[in-house]
């Protein structure tokens, strides 16, 4: 007896589950390979930068001191590389990243857990407000044609023009300089004698610090959201199968949300995937015009200081990121739209 229909959908659901794990499976191998080969292939030694900040401070340098500082810096003490490529492994395995240069002898997972927490708050939460409020108004915008919303984008989209520097300096120059609402740079008031924390006073210090960066992050992206949302909005509508429910009689709301933006959505998820995914990198330009102790003030002082593993512990924490928000969203997309799944 042949199986049935309800047989064969299931197969091709788990195959194209399957075959998602196994693409992203493998996109984690090459990235962590590439992690790997990378800062081998770059000029300087981390060891060498370290033994000459260790000699200018006149601190005695021997052969062993030499061992003992590749072995922390992940070289170990063979020069094989698919030697130092086995022991790499083993470390990712156990987390073990490596000793950093900038805070020696702190471990490089010490130094990024300690700055992750900021950025994701700082940065995801900025990147998911934008988003949010740019797909909300992108949808009204698309609906009402040559209405006062519509004809606000040009406007939004100037903000994303605008050099995202010269923006943060902008707000600075309004808001801390000429103003004095908010602080000027920090993730806290350090001088308050506040303990980084779960209380109310903390809580409200960091959200008070972070407001105008995040500010400056909301006005420079909402802009492109609100943008591309109201372009598949305006081709969404135009489908057959809007104006079927149209003729049908549906309520407005219901055409408009589960027809036409549902629909429309789908490229939006996929970009919003990869600005997820790139949450952890922080913004560089951000946290360094306001100070902001993320992953983006952080990596600057890495390649500033020729900090090899931290380096290398940023860039593998970012690809795993960027993979895992692309896998939970392919995930979610072929929810959304089934005809993925039978694509596939």
């Amino acid at each position: 007896m042949p199986p049935g229909p309800g047989f064969v959908k299931e197969s091709r659901t788990v195959q194209f589950y399957l075959k998602k794990l196994v693409f992203y499976v493998v996109a984690l191998w090459a990235a962590v390979t590439l992690n790997f080969l990378i800062p081998r292939l770059m000029p300087g030694n981390p060891v060498d930068v370290l033994i000459a900040k260790m000699g200018a401070t006149g601190q005695p340098v021997t052969r062993q001191t030499r061992e003992a500082l590749a072995i922390a810096l992940g070289q170990g003490n063979s020069t094989n590389w698919f030697v130092q490529y086995g022991e790499y492994i083993n470390n990712l395995v156990h987390g073990n990243l490596g000793v950093s240069i900038v805070d020696f002898p702190a471990s490089v997972t010490t130094v990024i857990s300690q700055a992750l927490p900021w950025t994701i708050c700082l940065i995801g939460l900025s990147t998911l407000i934008s988003f949010l409020l740019g797909i909300g108004l992108g949808v009204l915008a698309g609906w009402k044609r040559g209405s006062w919303l519509d004809n606000l984008i040009p406007v939004t989209t100037m903000f994303q023009a605008v050099p995202y520097f010269w923006l943060a300096l902008i707000l600075v120059l309004l808001l801390t300089r000429l103003t004095h609402f908010f602080p000027f740079a920090g993730g806290y008031n350090v001088y308050g004698g506040l303990v980084p924390g779960f209380t109310p006073q903390f809580i409200g210090s960091a959200v008070y610090y972070g407001f105008l960066p995040a500010l400056t992050i909301v006005l420079s992206s909402v802009g492109g959201w609100m943008l591309g949302m109201r372009n598949m909005m305006v081709s969404t509508l135009s489908e057959d199968y809007i104006l079927t429910a149209e003729a049908k009689g549906l309520k407005p709301s219901r055409v408009r949300l589960t027809y036409a933006a549902r629909n429309a959505v789908l490229p939006s998820l996929s970009g919003f995937a990869i600005s997820l995914g790139f949450v952890v990198a922080g913004s560089i330009v951000t946290e360094e015009v306001f100070s902001y102790p993320g992953i983006g003030q952080l990596l600057w002082t890495a390649v500033s200081n020729d900090d090899y593993a931290l380096m290398q512990g940023i860039f593998l924490v970012i690809s795993v990121s960027v993979l895992v928000a692309n896998l939970v969203v392919d995930l979610l997309y072929a929810l959304i739209d089934p005809r993925t799944r039978a694509r596939s």
